[in-house]
């Protein structure tokens, strides 16, 4: 558990709390995103159904008491593909949850490189569905590929848009637009889940509450310009009221100007 009690930041956009010192590699034009041998499929499956998603619900449910709110508007679209975006607020539980929101359906997440350059579990994570950001154009070309592919599989794809990881932090940083691109150009419906830490009856450690929300669709009046923009704040807005749930702060954040007045 993380034991800092005070942290100070001065830029939400890109300010990374994440306790991890990890040298992320380069994800190229050589990186392969989807492999259909048998070996790669048995390997998903083992990997993915066979031991993270039990050993996910073990730890969420033991650690943190965790409940979900709401998750049944996802249950028209279980042989569907979307997009469920979500607050970065826990190393491990962000890796885990995606897959108890979404029990019965292959889900991939999004990810900084770190996630795919760690010596061991690295080699592990893109059979439990880590899809690496690319570097340069022509890697890009194959990670757009790669998620046209799952969204065709109908499976979910989990993106966390706040990028960097605040431990514990119980409001939502302002995000970009530029990750509802995928949902606009797939023409994908929209899901988010906001990550709330509550008081328990008994125990320091707070219940993680999870509240999930959606469909959202792009608004066909609107250029696609617009369409990602207009997906982002209403996205933005829904997960902002579900904050304000949160009633424990395990760790404070200031901002650097405020702890220089």
């Amino acid at each position: 558990m993380d034991k800092r009690k005070v942290i100070y930041y001065s830029d939400e956009l890109n300010d990374e709390f994440s306790v991890a010192q990890i040298t992320p590699k380069k994800i190229g034009a050589d990186y392969r995103y989807v492999y259909n041998t048998p070996f790669k499929k048995f390997t998903r499956v083992f990997w993915y159904d066979i031991v993270a998603k039990p050993l996910a619900l073990l730890y969420t449910r033991a650690a943190f008491h965790h409940k979900i709110i709401g998750g049944e508007v996802l249950k028209p679209f279980g042989k569907k593909a979307y997009f469920i975006y979500g607050n970065h607020t826990h190393d491990i539980c962000d890796a885990l949850i995606p897959s108890m929101l979404n029990i019965k359906k292959s889900v991939y997440v999004i990810v900084h490189p770190n996630n795919v350059s760690m010596p061991i579990l690295g080699r592990i994570t893109p059979s439990l569905g880590a899809l690496p950001l690319p570097d340069g154009k022509e890697a890009y070309r194959n990670f757009l590929n790669a998620i046209a592919a799952r969204v065709s599989q109908g499976c979910a794809i989990t993106v966390y848009p706040e990028a960097h990881i605040w431990p514990y932090y119980t409001k939502i940083r302002p995000f970009k637009d530029v990750s509802f691109q995928y949902p606009v150009k797939l023409n994908t419906p929209v899901f988010c889940f906001t990550n709330t830490y509550q008081k328990r009856r008994h125990g320091k450690k707070p219940r993680i509450v999870t509240y999930v929300d959606g469909p959202f669709f792009a608004d066909e009046s609107l250029s696609p310009h617009e369409r990602k923009t207009d997906l982002r704040n209403r996205v933005y807005e829904r997960m902002c009221e579900r904050a304000k749930n949160s009633d424990v702060e395990m760790i404070k954040y200031i901002r650097s100007e405020e702890k220089d007045g």
